[in-house]
């Protein structure tokens, strides 16, 4: 059984200390919709994050 993780979208954001809860509630509330949310720190910038969306 093989999973396709398909990137949606990506956008650079100013970095929050809180983002991540944003995305952990994102990741809880739409995981039955095969969706799924990365955060990251923009490797260029350590000022910006980068968010993603996936269908799984």
């Amino acid at each position: 059984m093989e999973s396709k993780i398909e990137v949606l979208t990506t956008v650079k954001i100013q970095q929050s200390p809180d983002l991540y809860k944003i995305v952990d509630a994102l990741n809880r509330t739409l995981k039955h919709d095969d969706l799924m949310f990365g955060l990251a720190l923009d490797q260029e910038d350590n000022e910006k994050a980068v968010f993603t969306i996936y269908r799984t």
